[in-house]
């Protein structure tokens, strides 16, 4: 069962390892999503089909925080706090070339590919594209390595992947946006670290951080983050 960070009768926060599908795909592996449908099942002894939302999903090698709705009122709520980028989402990256600026704000044009699964950034609008904005900042850094605090404004397919990469900084194992080798464990060095939000029901600040994963690329940055 996936670590949970945050729970309450409205919304479920779980931890997402690497290797975790966030939803059903062509694979056919189980999703995370099935597994907290059941643990919800049998800790609230609720028969039938169990309400589950997907409001924050992640890449599957991506790692950390997903976020789901356990009633469609707080569905639907979130579901427009992030379209109104109400929401703050911070991740963590590490990258192997340090970037142009210790800070930036970057602002680029996607397009997603569908037949590739895949992301093209370009500096000005093409036809099917969407703005996409992030700001990041350096954070640490090891002998081989640089680490990254990326705080994202939008939420476009593969955004902080596609984007780094077009700065020359690609996450670290993402052979498909241009890292020359994969990690071992077959995840990349992509990590959502925080989600700040204003409660959809409650109306209070709710902020979740998940643990650093497991590893010992991340350990040597575990000081570089209160």
């Amino acid at each position: 069962m996936a670590e949970i960070l945050y729970e309450d009768n409205h919304i479920i926060a779980v931890y997402k390892r690497s290797s975790d599908l966030s939803q059903s795909d062509k694979t056919g592996d189980a999703p995370i999503e099935n597994e907290i449908k059941k643990y919800i099942a049998q800790k609230y002894g609720k028969p039938g089909e169990v309400f589950l939302g997907i409001v924050h999903r992640l890449d599957r090698p991506v790692s950390g925080i997903m976020l789901f709705a356990r009633t469609s009122k707080a569905l639907s709520r979130l579901n427009e706090m992030f379209k109104a980028r109400q929401v703050k989402k911070i991740y963590l990256a590490i990258v192997k070339e340090r970037p142009p600026e210790d800070e930036a704000t970057i602002m680029h044009y996607i397009k997603k590919n569908e037949a590739q699964n895949k992301s093209y950034v370009y500096d000005t609008e093409v036809k099917g594209s969407k703005e996409a904005s992030l700001t990041y900042r350096l954070k640490g850094r090891s002998e081989k390595y640089y680490l990254l605090e990326v705080e994202l404004h939008s939420g476009r397919h593969h955004q902080i992947r596609a984007q780094l990469a077009k700065i020359g900084c690609p996450v670290k194992g993402d052979l498909k946006y241009g890292f020359p080798r994969s990690n071992e464990d077959g995840g990349i060095s992509l990590f959502a670290r925080k989600l700040e939000f204003v409660h959809p029901v409650k109306k209070e600040v709710v902020t979740i951080t998940a643990h650093f994963p497991e590893g010992d690329i991340w350990s040597v940055f575990t000081d570089s983050i209160a």
